[in-house]
């Protein structure tokens, strides 16, 4: 069954909205955009209180629950402007200290962000593997986006299955991979012999 011409020539590619192309350093979206959002929020919620209680007695939309949904949305405007606060460190710092702290040369690393705590304190989870090839460790070390230092972190032998990037094919050392490891966990299609001979 031949395929449609029109069709042989779709391909997959990303919206220009999500495309970096990979031009450039990525700059993480700072904390402090929060402040914007509490700003906002925080005026609408007083507007809103401040029509309810000056209208009538007798108004239908502009009564008690606008009120009390308005001091809500100031409330929560004012979090989000406390939350808000600038980052001191950006990813790559973060990636800096969590390589002086593991002990290891570090090849691949990655870091995120989370928040953490009442006041949602920004906080870099980086995520580091050793320069062998394959890893022989991994660790993950957590560092305050607000001054730099290292809250915790965590390192381990690295327990995962990897292919050795450095000599052969890739597809080669997968295969060979995929089957030993096969054949150590016992799963059906390896060509791992039982003691029984089967």
């Amino acid at each position: 069954m031949t395929e449609p011409e029109e069709l042989g020539e779709v391909r997959d590619e990303l919206p220009a909205d999500l495309d970096r192309g990979f031009v450039g350093a990525y700059k993480f979206p700072d904390n402090s955009r929060r402040r914007i959002t509490g700003a906002l929020c925080f005026a609408a919620g007083v507007w809103a209180a401040t029509a309810a209680l000056a209208a009538d007695s007798g108004a239908v939309l502009l009564n008690s629950g606008v009120t009390a949904g308005g001091v809500l949305l100031a409330l929560f405007g004012l979090y989000q402007y406390a939350a808000g606060r600038r980052f001191a460190v950006n990813e790559n710092e973060a990636l800096v200290a969590a390589t002086a702290d593991v002990g290891f040369a570090v090849g691949h690393a990655s870091a995120q962000l989370g928040w953490r705590g009442w006041l949602s304190r920004p906080t870099w989870r980086v995520l580091v593997y050793s320069a062998e090839d394959p890893p022989a460790q991994r660790g993950l070390v957590l560092v305050d986006a607000l001054n730099g230092s290292v809250l915790e972190h965590w390192v381990e032998d690295n327990p995962e299955t990897w292919i050795s990037t450095a000599s052969g094919p890739v597809a080669d050392a997968g295969a060979e991979t995929d089957a030993d490891y096969a054949a150590a966990e016992g799963q059906p299609g390896s060509d791992a012999t039982t003691p029984d001979g089967g």
